[in-house]
Formats: structure tokens, sequence, C-alpha cells
């Protein structure tokens, strides 16, 4: 199968859907703390600034995704607030590398994974949780024996719609990390570049085929999962 798809595609195509694989993967593994989080503290949290926050998370499916990636290069950058930082503290640089397209494919996904463990989270009942620190398990010991089991299905689903953003991801990637084959172009801006050359229209519809094929197999397998997870919590 794998050699069936690397000899259709080229070169070129193979080495962007690879990198959109390593990109999505790591984007999505590195907020999945953070927004277990931010989804946790958005369901039962009351505290000062909720909604400036949750506005916050939910900011870039609203911005252009192009603003998104310039508000990154202008503090993620060699020359940004923090990134200058970054390079001459620690060596760190995100700007036109892949580790950069890693972190807007994150941030683009971000609200998608929030939203799913958030509505995870509220449909657990408070009451399961008081009732176990009554019995004298702490706040981070209930949330791991406890909640943590039953959100699990939210947590799968939006990791896995999360990942499926990120291969898509293009107008903050492109402005944050640029298009340079081998190193930042993902599928979706191979797909743009494959555009602007005469005769490239075959090798874009080659990616756009395979970028549909892992979304609808994201999507199934979100549904897939969270449904067997779910049985299984319930069965427990």
């Amino acid at each position: 199968m794998l050699e069936s798809v690397t000899g259709w595609l080229g070169p070129a195509e193979w080495q962007a859907v690879r990198l959109s694989i390593r990109v999505s993967f790591w984007a999505t593994v590195a907020s999945l703390p953070l927004g277990i989080l931010v989804a946790y503290a958005l369901a039962r949290w009351e505290f000062p600034g909720k909604q400036l926050l949750n506005g916050l998370v939910h900011l870039p499916l609203i911005l252009p995704p192009v603003v998104t990636g310039y508000l990154l290069l202008i503090a993620l950058g060699r020359r940004g607030y923090v990134g200058q930082y970054l390079e001459q503290w620690f060596g760190i640089v995100f700007s036109f590398r892949w580790t950069g397209a890693a972190v807007a494919a994150a941030v683009m996904a971000f609200p998608l994974m929030v939203r799913a463990i958030r509505l995870a989270v509220e449909a657990v009942d408070p009451k399961l949780e008081a009732a176990a620190g009554t019995l004298g398990a702490s706040r981070p010991w209930v949330f791991v024996t406890i909640t943590l089991p039953l959100i699990l299905p939210g947590i799968l689903a939006g990791s896995i719609l999360a990942f499926a953003k990120a291969i898509g991801e293009f107008g903050a990637t492109i402005t944050f990390v640029s298009n340079i084959p081998g190193q930042t172009q993902t599928i979706p801006t191979a797909i743009y570049a494959f555009l602007q050359v005469p005769g490239g229209q075959e090798a874009a519809t080659r990616l756009v085929i395979v970028a549909i094929v892992i979304a609808m197999a994201a999507l199934l397998l979100s549904e897939v999962v969270s449904r067997r997870v779910a049985r299984r919590v319930a069965g427990s």
C-alpha cells in the first residue's frame, strides 16, 4: 500500500505529505496538555478573565489565518518580541523552520481541540467529582481517577480533529515560515506552489486527493474511537 502511494506521488509531493504528518503530529501532541488544562478551566473554574481566555482561545477561528501568522512572526520570529530571546538564550528558532510550521498549526487547531474536550468535561456530572472529594481524594487525584477516564472520548476526538485541522493549515503557516520545499512546505503550501507553475496541476490534484483522504479518515476515526471508548467507560 505504501509503495503504491509513494509511486503515485512524486518526490516533492511525498516530501510534503511526510512533512505535513510530522508537523501535525507534533502540533497535536505538544498542545494536548495545555488543551486539557484550558478546557477543564473553562468548564469547571470561575476566575477573573475567564471570558477573555475563552475569546483568546477561539480567536484563531475568527481572525484571517494570515493575521495569525503575522502575529506569530512578530512574536516568535528571530527579531520578534519573544523569538529573539528564545534564540539568544536557548538557541530555539521557529521562523522558517518546520517547528514553526508546527507552532502555527497548533495555534490554528487549538480551538477545535479545546472545544471538544470542554464539551466532554461539561458532560461529566460534577457530583461524581464532589463525592470523590468528600472521601478525602485530592483534586489532582480526582481528575486522574474520575474525570480523565470519563473525558477520554472527548480528548481523543479533539486530538484527531486538531490533527486533521493541522494537516490543512495554510495561511498562518505560509506567513510565519514561508514555503520552503523540504523544510516548511506542507500539503496546502505545496498545492499552492504547484498551481503557480505551468504543468503543476496534476501534482496539485494528487495532493488534493491525499488531503481529502486524510481529512475523511481523521473524521471517521474520531467518530469510531470516541464511540468505542465511550462504551468501554460506560461499561466499566
